[in-house]
């Protein structure tokens, strides 16, 4: 049984594959007793109790120790593989303002001289270029000679050793070796090209309801270049979006810049640092050229495998080294983002390569993790808000959100928007001006790290809103009442967001609780009882966006006539439950959970679709006449990020289930229940509606009829030919797609989907039997569909989950030490499905907040961890003694109703912490920090 994760770029992925000549398998490790651990269990008997799963599908693999991670594989515990073992490591240059001059191995010794040394020239002798991926990977695997670093850390050189011993005692000899890496005379930095800039401009029409004068959504967003380190905005005018748009910038900073006495407009500078995501498992692969065969074996710690082998194709296309299939087996792993688009599974592939026959394992130790990693970005904030004395609303707010990306490109550009657009926080802004510019410099890479961007903008508005509260006398919750986001209401781009927004209901439970309305009391009785301690509460409310615009996905769900279920689907576990989620989904619509499930789905037959995979740059007019063909869609299937299990993919699910209850289940229950004299109970009773049935452990009832059981209802879904098999593609801008579909036996049927195939039971007519030639299935051919309009890409983001955090502390005035004694939370996540997951999803992303607020930080350039000398033992991360592990409680918002459906929520439960903490720490000593982390130290120099 073979299954994979998710494509990132499918379009390159085929096209590129295809030039290459190349056969590409993406494979779950299986086969052997080490691989079968990697595999989801199927749910099993009285794993549903009282309508809850009793725990995860991975949990006895976890709490026993026997889930293992890809980092846990050596060559013999791979079928198929030698049972050999080479290792490999990287020698970085630690300066990047001097020429890089070649390699000194002589403290090596000759016992410690690597079996193979590959530098730059060898890469270019051999054909093997950086893969052209669009900005993201940087021009340069290793530093040639006679040039520059590009940043701090880049590698210099390869090093492969056929035995373990002699590996591990040269990288010992190579750590902390200043005269390993040789250095000619001292230049200029050598960092790339600015990354990019944005900009989004909104002024409201008439009131909250009118139309925008300008906006992102309605208009465009503004793009620029840069002249020397600042972006080269266009000129302000009346011809062309661009030139509105500046034009109503300036608009807006004359108004403030004229603001009289009746408003207050604040101006606050913030800094947000570098952090190393400290995914416990560092990154890793193992790599294993046999060119007998032509073959490339791929065993990496990745969240995209797609991605790998794609890039892996277009690496070894023009190389010395031919390769006719790449198989690339993904194991479980887990990275906070850290582990999608990221350059070292290439390194693993190029040691791969150069091992003489033997697998190559390139893995980093925690030196070279944090020294090679991707990082969160260091953002800094220039920030205004203009707010009216007398009512308290904000008038008008601007921003200015610098992320330095480092050396290579990576996310930079797209996570410096998402946090300029994230920016407005919780707050309906009638004007706004937010820049997003994203700086290449000397620092090591920065990527799509947990938070992308929305962390640092949200965190200093929120510092900035309760600051303007203290600065006008108002309650800060209150402030934020008075201008807080309310549903039917544009954002900063000028969308509309999706459904309900009940941050004014969190609000309001947050003002109710005691840790905000005694806090003064408690200050007083706190402090007159600790002397040398000072108590602070602090509060904060963000909403975090979920999705990427571009949000496609694959489901397939099955009936055999014992009524036993088979999900498979694109999603891949990652560490959240999401497969223990989507086996829940469904039991939810028809009753029961599957009984066989397989996720990280690559093979899909039946679904011959056709795609560019440009869902962001496809002209409207290219759009249109694509989609006239029913095989095209603008994007296979999206990778696992962006929070998108829960909502997207699980929209995939619902809607899988659906259909065969719709299509199948529905129909078959009314035969049984039509059967007898007179058109049996159905007739006789009541004449049920498709609204009614209900399905619920194992039966199927509904109107006062009698239950039936899923075994009979799927048994005459079979006899009846009827659809016991969907498989369905699903693709969301901001907005979901809906598709005409012509059914058999129903007619035409429009459906939240764009593509569809169908499995008839077995006793379909000859006719219905005949259409079943794809891949098994009856491709259903659309009849007509409906994208949402590309203008949607402007939108930024439409649907949103808030959180809301209270954090009260004890700030030790002698030490600087801040001690958070609770902290309480309200989150409002649409409809829970299992609840303990969220639950877990929220304890951990509290911790990693806390981490970011008063504990991790990395120096940007020289002293920092391009150095290869920072690990732990410098890096401080929050242990439980930090988080307050017995006094931290959360309170979840019911549902509206029980349709609603869930939100993404993964990135949201670390955010609202960190500026509460900040807050906390103001409240308590009388001090504003504006710069992150608020460490001991810190607090230290402004108390003494």
């Amino acid at each position: 049984m073979e299954a994979s994760t998710p494509n990132l770029s499918r379009r390159g992925f085929l096209r590129g594959s295809a030039a290459a000549g190349i056969a590409i398998k993406v494979s779950l490790l299986r086969g052997t007793p080490a691989e079968a651990r990697l595999v989801e269990a199927a749910p099993g008997p009285g794993w549903i109790a009282g309508g809850k799963p009793r725990t995860r599908l991975d949990a006895v693999a976890k709490v026993t120790g026997a889930k293992t991670f890809t980092r846990d594989y050596r060559a013999r515990d791979i079928a198929g593989w030698p049972d050999i073992q080479a290792h490999a490591f990287l020698i970085a240059a630690t300066k990047a303002d001097r020429r890089f001059e070649g390699l000194d191995l002589s403290s090596f010794g000759e016992g410690l001289q690597p079996d193979r040394l590959v530098l730059h020239e060898d890469l270019v002798k051999d054909g093997l270029a950086v893969p052209p991926h669009p900005d993201f990977f940087g021009d340069r695997f290793l530093v040639p000679a006679g040039e520059t670093p590009r940043l701090l850390g880049q590698p210099v050189a390869l090093l492969i050793y056929h035995d373990y011993p002699r590996y591990a005692a040269a990288k010992r000899a190579v750590r902390f070796n200043e005269d390993v890496v040789r250095y000619g005379e001292t230049t200029a930095y050598a960092t790339p090209a600015h990354y990019g800039a944005t900009r989004w401009v909104r002024i409201e029409g008439d009131g909250p309801e009118g139309d925008d004068r300008f906006s992102p959504y309605r208009d465009a967003p503004i793009f620029s270049g840069f002249k020397g380190d600042e972006p080269a905005w266009p000129a302000a005018g009346t011809d062309g979006p661009f030139a509105r748009g500046m034009a109503a910038a300036d608009a807006i900073a004359a108004e403030i810049a004229a603001a009289g006495d009746d408003a207050l407009v604040l101006k606050r500078s913030y800094v947000s640092q570098s952090v190393d995501a400290s995914a416990m498992e560092a990154d890793n692969g193992n790599v294993w050229y046999d060119a007998d065969t032509g073959t490339l074996h791929l065993m990496m710690a990745t969240q995209g495998p797609y991605e790998v082998a794609e890039q892996a194709a277009a690496l070894v296309k023009a190389s010395r080294f031919p390769v006719s299939a790449i198989d690339l087996k993904a194991g479980t792993t887990v990275g906070y983002g850290t582990k999608d688009h990221h350059l070292h599974p290439l390194l693993c592939i190029l040691a791969g390569l150069y091992g003489g026959g033997r697998p190559v394992r390139l893995a980093n130790d925690r030196f070279e993790q944090f020294q090679n990693g991707l990082k969160r970005h260091s953002f800094t904030m220039d920030t205004t808000l203009m707010i009216d004395r007398a009512s308290g609303r904000f008038r008008a707010m601007t921003g200015r959100y610098v992320c330095d990306g480092g050396g290579r490109p990576n996310f930079s550009m797209s996570v410096s928007f998402v946090g300029a657009t994230a920016a407005q926080s919780i707050y309906y802004l009638p004007k706004s001006d937010f820049q997003a510019v994203a700086l290449a410099s000397r620092a090591v890479e920065a990527g799509s790290t947990r938070g992308y961007g929305t962390l640092q903008t949200m965190s200093a508005t929120e510092m900035l809103v309760d600051e303007a509260a203290e600065l006008l006398g108002r309650d800060a919750i209150e402030l934020r009442l008075a201008n807080v986001f309310r549903s039917g209401q544009r954002n900063s781009q000028g969308a509309v967001p999706a459904g309900a927004l009940r941050n004014d209901e969190i609000l309001e439970k947050a003002a109710a609780h005691p840790l905000w309305r005694e806090r003064q009391a408690k200050k007083a009785a706190f402090e007159a009882k600790n002397p040398g301690k000072r108590y602070g509460v602090g509060f904060a409310q963000v909403h975090k966006d979920y999705g990427t615009g571009a949000e496609a996905a694959l489901a397939s769900l099955e009936i055999d006539p014992q009524g036993r279920l088979t999900l498979r689907h694109v999603a891949h576990e990652m560490g959240p439950g999401v497969t223990t989620s989507q086996a829940v989904m469904v039991g939810e619509i028809l009753g029961r959970v599957p009984e066989t499930t397989e996720f990280g789905v690559v093979r899909w037959p039946q679904m011959p679709l056709e795609t560019e995979d440009q869902p962001y740059t496809t002209p409207q007019a290219d759009e249109d006449r694509l989609s006239k063909n029913p095989r095209w869609t603008p994007r296979f299937t999206s990778p696992m990020s962006a929070t998108n299990s829960a909502y997207y993919l699980g929209h995939a699910t619902r809607s899988a289930a659906r259909i065969l209850r719709d299509h199948a289940l529905w129909p078959a229950a009314r035969s049984l229940w039509g059967r007898g004299f007179g058109g049996g109970s159905l007739a006789s009773y009541h004449t049920m509606r498709a609204d009614e049935l209900r399905l619920a452990d194992g039966k199927v009832s509904g109107a006062g009829l009698p239950p039936l059981t899923l075994e009979a209802v799927a048994a005459e879904a079979q006899r009846l030919g009827l659809p016991v098999g969907v498989t369905l593609h699903t693709f969301n801008r901001w907005q979901w797609t809906e598709g005409e579909f012509e059914l058999p036996g129903t007619g035409r049927t429009r459906l939240p989907i764009d593509a569809l195939a169908l499995r008839y039971g077995a006793g379909a007519s000859a006719e219905r039997q005949a259409l079943m030639t794809t891949g098994g299935w009856h491709f259903v051919e659309r009849s007509a569909v409906f994208y949402p309009p590309t203008q949607r890409n402007n939108v930024g983001t439409t649907y949103y989950a808030p959180m809301a955090t209270l954090a009260e502390v004890a700030v030790d005035t002698g030490s600087g030490t801040v001690t958070i004694l609770s902290h309480h939370s309200i989150l409002e996540c649409g409809r829970q499905i299992v609840p303990e997951l969220v639950s877990g999803q929220i304890q951990g992303g509290l911790a990693m907040g806390i981490g970011h607020a008063l504990k991790e930080f990395l120096p940007l350039y020289e002293g920092g961890p391009g150095d290869g000398t920072w690990n732990w033992n410098r890096y401080e991360l929050p242990r439980s003694k930090d988080v307050a592990v017995w006094n931290q409680t959360v309170e979840i918002l019911p549902p509206l109703s029980e349709t609603d459906p869930p939100k993404g929520i993964a990135e949201v439960v670390m955010i609202a912490v960190v500026p509460a903490l900040a807050n906390a720490v103001a409240h308590a000593i009388g001090h504003r920090f504006h710069s992150l982390p608020i460490r001991p130290e810190h607090i230290r120099e402004v108390l003494a």
